[in-house]
């Protein structure tokens, strides 16, 4: 089993050199593309590193949040047992102006209140010290849609490849995701989508035979993380990039496992792995938030890395998990012909759209991440 961590701190343990892509900040550039079949996959394992960054908005900076009353999101006010409970359904709906989606910030700060109020549950065993937790999730469908993108606009995007929340079409929702109970993650409480651009090899679909999506965090000082809010969604990468960076270093598939890479496709673009190994691709998200919306104009402005002290900017000073999508491909040898929806190899770029239940997340980030620990996907030591 590949056992790669998501964090730089981390221990690993392969019997290859990997080679790990770093995805590039853009927009997503969303045309009509051929809508591949569902294909089957297998349970994911533990795999992954790798990160990513946003680009500066294009657009006008972001009103007074505090202007615009939304719903409270992330966990709730504490529950007469001290934990969260789940947000009032009464609470009005998040506001949306020119593409930035404010939250009540009332209501946030009430939220961040409770969780640091949480008492951590005490470390047993001996976990390793990384500050992690993970969902496996097999492939659950496909369509031409990208409800973060281009909401409601059915067919209107390039096709995509999903996993997790069952449900995810072009008119998915926070609260349509909340309601549909089918996911194709190992956690039930995980209601989350997840999507990339489909992948092609000779203009047939090669789908994932194993994704593990890591929660974790790369900042110096992961315990002041604390969970996303409700309805958090954001894109990393870029479907407009069509071509290698000067330095040859970006968004790189590579191979995992023993004998790893062994020579490259007929275009350079893919390895060709040891028949022991396989295409990976790994895609991390930023994980410092703006802490007043939950989307903006380019699906990017409102989220930040952390900078090179290993702190989040003072424009996104909020800590919250880093998310990295480890995507394994049945693919090693002939590695020809392959494409994605989005174009090249270097246009590889991926969604995630928050729908965990909020007690759910909260206890794992405030047990694993904010205790340095690694966790299991049923958030145990």
């Amino acid at each position: 089993m590949l056992n790669v961590r998501s964090t730089p701190r981390l221990r690993r343990s392969l019997t290859a050199l990997l080679v790990v892509g770093v995805a590039f900040a853009g927009g997503c550039k969303e045309v009509p593309g051929t809508p591949g079949t569902p294909g089957a996959s297998s349970p994911s394992s533990d795999t992954g590193i790798g990160s990513s960054g946003p680009q500066t908005p294009t657009s006008a900076a972001p009103g007074d949040a505090s202007a615009t009353p939304g719903a409270p999101s992330g966990s709730a006010a504490p529950s007469a047992s001290g934990k969260p409970a789940n947000p009032s359904t009464s609470a009005a709906p998040p506001t949306a102006s020119g593409g930035w989606i404010t939250i009540d910030p009332a209501g946030q700060a009430a939220a961040t209140k409770a969780f640091f109020a949480r008492k951590p549950k005490p470390v047993t065993g001996n976990p390793v010290k990384v500050p992690e937790f993970n969902v496996g999730c097999t492939v659950s469908h496909h369509n031409s849609d990208d409800p973060i993108v281009l909401p409601k606009l059915v067919g209107g995007s390039h096709n995509h490849t999903f996993w997790g929340n069952r449900s995810t079409d072009a008119n998915s929702t926070a609260e349509s995701l909340r309601a549909s109970k089918a996911t194709t993650c190992n956690s039930p409480d995980d209601q989350s989508a997840y999507w990339v651009p489909t992948m092609y090899q000779n203009g047939k679909v090669v789908d994932p035979t194993e994704v593990t999506v890591y929660y974790g965090s790369r900042l110096k000082d992961p315990s002041k993380t604390q969970p996303f809010p409700f309805g958090l969604r954001m894109i990393t990468g870029n479907a407009k990039n069509q071509v290698d960076t000067p330095d040859k270093q970006g968004n790189h598939f590579w191979c995992a496992g023993i004998g790893g890479e062994v020579g490259r496709s007929a275009d350079k673009t893919f390895p060709v792995c040891a028949k022991t190994a396989h295409i990976v691709r790994q895609i991390t998200f930023p994980d410092c938030w703006d802490g007043k919306h939950l989307d903006s104009p380019d699906h990017k402005a409102h989220m930040a890395n952390g900078d090179h002290t290993g702190a989040c900017p003072k424009s996104h000073p909020v800590p919250v998990p880093s998310v990295s999508f480890v995507i394994s491909y049945p693919l090693s040898a002939n590695t020809d012909g392959i494409t994605l929806a989005s174009g090249t190899s270097f246009s590889m770029h991926a969604d995630f759209f928050n729908a965990w239940k909020d007690e759910a997340l909260a206890a794992r980030v405030r047990n694993c991440l904010d205790q340095g620990v690694k966790c299991n996907s049923a958030g145990n030591f």
